[in-house]
């Protein structure tokens, strides 16, 4: 058994140097993030990321650099920025709760809209170009009727895209979308006012032949509307997606405290959170959240701090004792005074935490990236040198343009608008069947190259709740009676300890007896007499038999919380309670072993603790006692040794190692920070579920990747094709109508996974 724990690591920033996140505006694709990104590493002594989900740039600038030197920068670039605003000032009070909902998304909404009417014009004009049965006289009108509306208002976000990139001097798969559908459609208005294509009885059809054609009589309406069909649902897929990216932080937000009694002159004056100073007193009743950081400094209680430890067992606390913001007083009155507010809390510091790990970018898509840069514009050029070869040698402007039209065609990325959201929309409904939430294709990049996962112990490895273990019964007693006596008084009690005792009391002595004169002795126990008994349970005798001390001495070296139970003054016996292993969890670990993982416990609970859980699930590496800082740092330990590293975890105190870690797993059953913060969700909060996940993860983007591979590789191997006429625009677009259908089917296969 190897054990460790980490120390917390205090955050430092680089001296001399400043950071400012900035807004950006006006990014369509993964190319502009990273346009805008190199143009801000190319200032002096600042670094960059340009997080295209979130919109952000999270920028680290020296001395002599001002913030508008980096806005101008970026409008320079072709795109808006700004500074966030300034959080407003907290108005909720106890009486008036905050019901705010999250504005509607207009980029999303626009997205939507564009979407839905663009597929449902261009479903007919496919159809009609596709089935010559269903072609009538004029029909070639009509499928102009539907398309022009397609092409220019449907692609509108991609002329502006390729506009905006031709002022700057640069190239995107905006800009081979634009140029491709206006190439498309352009011929085909020439086709149909100039050429042949507009005379009544003009039919069209496939010819999947290699042979010249006339220009002349040909329109590509179906591809210039199927094309802006097609990567309209990516984009909306894509903004979609980028809506939920902040949701960890504002579930984490949300956790904090509205209003608070502070003590002025004597007397409770409940103010807004956001008006606590340094020093205040305020007041924390049974079941309110403490406000904020602090130091106890009158009375005595047990705070729930599960958000920041995950153990189980709330803290008894008393005077002198620090407390955390956003924890639950489960007990008496306490009164604290302020000893962090606002950004320096423990709350804001794990916001922090997890908006930091978000700023990362995926591999797959800065591959994207310098694709497109090599391969948009090497396609322009080739359509641009065919068409001048081809007017220089036959000096026949129809042939010559039908081959650079056709070029652009073959290039249009058709399958590529598809690639990814086919296979993660069948990837996620198959995982949702299987109790696995999948974010986005993002996340699925490191899951075949995961080779440690870190396991959350409360709530993940265990249920997360106290149940009665064992019972140690001294000579001459009972355990029957011991536990009818034990059970009647801790029944009065809230304690989850209590109440695991009183639950595992009745279920194996049947019904408890009444309990007179109860008394909650803080930080020690509880008593009451039961069937004329004085019954103690806790930890109130101060000596006890040796046979019993034996007992409770083994129970807490098993990660057992011991508590000893008495009557009339005389110790007769200890029962020992634990948070339950899931009967599941040692299968998981066996399961995950077998994928090539290597398991590590982490966790904020005692060390005795999580190695008798570990021992008991098949883990050999254990850290813990650890806080939310000393868990992302253990996570970033584990990367700086080499590792690839999976987070398994449910509780708030996880969500920044969840965001930290190559690839978070967050238990459905709990919360919703947690769940926010990681990119797979296991709905049934199942360990076992975890090694599914990782299966489906690594299927669906190996599907994924070959959808990638397919959508590039038929426009590589069919450019030269048509760069020396060998396709006429139909056969490409046949060829892009085939690479659709690859891609959909290919990605269907992923309904049969189990």
């Amino acid at each position: 058994m190897t054990s460790s724990t980490t120390s917390q690591t205090p955050i430092s920033e680089t001296p001399g140097a400043s950071e400012v996140e900035l807004q950006i505006g006006g990014m369509t694709c993964a190319s502009c993030a990273a346009r805008v990104e190199k143009k801000l590493n190319r200032m002096d002594g600042v670094t960059a990321t340009v997080n295209f989900a979130t919109e952000k740039a999270k920028v680290s600038y020296p001395a002599g650099i001002q913030v508008a030197d980096l806005i101008a920068t970026v409008v320079k670039t072709g795109y808006t920025a700004e500074e966030p605003p300034p959080p407003q000032p907290e108005v909720a009070s106890r009486d008036e709760p905050d019901h705010r909902e999250q504005p509607a998304d207009p980029e999303l909404a626009a997205y939507r809209e564009r979407f839905t009417v663009s597929a449902l014009l261009a479903l007919p004009v496919v159809l009609l170009s596709m089935i010559p049965a269903l072609q009538f006289d004029n029909w070639q009108w009509l499928a102009l009727t539907l398309a022009s509306p397609v092409v220019v208002w449907g692609a509108l976000p991609f002329h502006r895209a390729a506009w905006t990139n031709a002022r700057h001097g640069a190239a995107t798969m905006d800009t081979l979308v634009s140029v491709g559908t206006l190439a498309a459609f352009g011929w085909s208005l020439w086709a149909l006012f100039l050429g042949d294509a507009g005379m009544p009885g003009m039919h069209d059809e496939f010819r999947l032949t290699v042979s010249r054609m006339d220009g002349a009589s040909t329109i590509y309406l179906e591809v210039a509307a199927g094309v802006v069909a097609f990567i309209l649902l990516g984009r909306y897929l894509e903004a979609r997606s980028k809506r939920r990216a902040g949701a960890a932080l504002r579930a984490l937000l949300e956790l904090g405290a509205k209003d608070v009694s502070v003590l002025r002159d004597g007397r409770e004056v409940r103010i807004p959170v956001s008006r606590l100073a340094v020093g205040d007193r305020f007041v924390v009743r049974p079941g309110e959240k403490v406000a904020t950081d602090g130091t106890v400094v009158e009375g005595a209680s047990a705070v729930d701090a599960s958000m920041l430890t995950g153990e189980s067992v709330p803290v008894d606390v008393s005077v002198g004792d620090p407390v955390t913001g956003a924890t639950v007083n489960a007990g008496g009155r306490i009164v604290v005074e302020a000893t962090r507010v606002g950004a320096d809390t423990q709350l804001a510091r794990m916001a922090k935490l997890v908006e930091d790990a978000q700023n990362g970018k995926a591999e797959v898509q800065r591959l994207a990236d310098r694709i497109s840069a090599v391969f948009v514009p090497v396609v322009i050029l080739i359509a641009l040198g065919t068409f001048g070869v081809w007017l220089g040698v036959t000096g026949d402007t129809v042939a010559a343009f039908t081959a650079a039209v056709a070029v652009l065609i073959i290039a249009c990325p058709c399958a590529l608008g598809l690639a990814t959201p086919t296979a993660l929309l069948v990837g996620t409904g198959r995982g949702a069947q299987l109790g696995i939430l999948i974010k986005g294709p993002e996340v699925l990049e490191s899951t075949r190259r995961v080779d440690t996962v870190v396991l959350d112990k409360t709530g993940t490895v265990t249920s997360g709740r106290m149940t009665l273990q064992e019972v140690y019964v001294a000579d001459g007693a009972d355990e029957k009676e011991l536990l009818r006596l034990a059970g009647a008084v801790e029944h009065a009690s809230e304690h989850p300890v209590a109440r695991a005792v009183a639950a595992g009391a009745e279920e194996r002595a049947g019904r408890l007896p009444d309990v007179e004169g109860f008394e909650n002795v803080p930080g020690r126990g509880v008593r009451g007499r039961v069937e004329g008994h004085d019954v103690a349970v806790g930890r109130l005798y101060d000596s006890l038999p040796a046979e019993l001390a034996r007992a409770k001495e083994e129970a807490e070296r098993g990660g057992r919380t011991a508590v000893v139970v008495g009557w009339d003054g005389v110790a007769r016996g200890v029962v020992a309670v634990a948070d339950a292993v899931k009967p599941t969890s040692a299968e998981a670990v066996r399961e995950l072993r077998a994928l090539g993982l290597t398991p590590v416990l982490l966790t904020g609970d005692n060390r005795a603790v999580a190695e008798a859980v570990a021992r008991e699930v098949g883990i050999e590496q254990v850290i813990a006692e650890v806080l939310p800082e000393d868990k992302v740092a253990a996570v970033r330990r584990l990367q700086g040794e080499g590792r690839v590293v999976a987070m398994v975890g449910d509780g708030v105190n996880d969500a920044a190692a969840l965001a930290t870690a190559d690839l978070g797993l967050a238990m459905g059953t709990g919360t919703d920070a947690a769940i926010e913060a990681g990119d797979l969700t296991l709905v049934r909060g199942d360990l076992r579920v975890a090694a599914d996940a990782i299966r489906l993860s690594r299927k669906t983007l190996s599907t994924i990747k070959g959808n990638l591979v397919w959508a590039f590789g038929y426009n590589v191997a069919a450019l030269p094709l048509a760069a020396l006429g060998l396709l006429n625009p139909m056969i490409a677009g046949a060829a892009m109508a085939f690479s659709s259908v690859f891609v959909v089917t290919n990605s269907l296969r992923l309904r049969t996974f189990r």
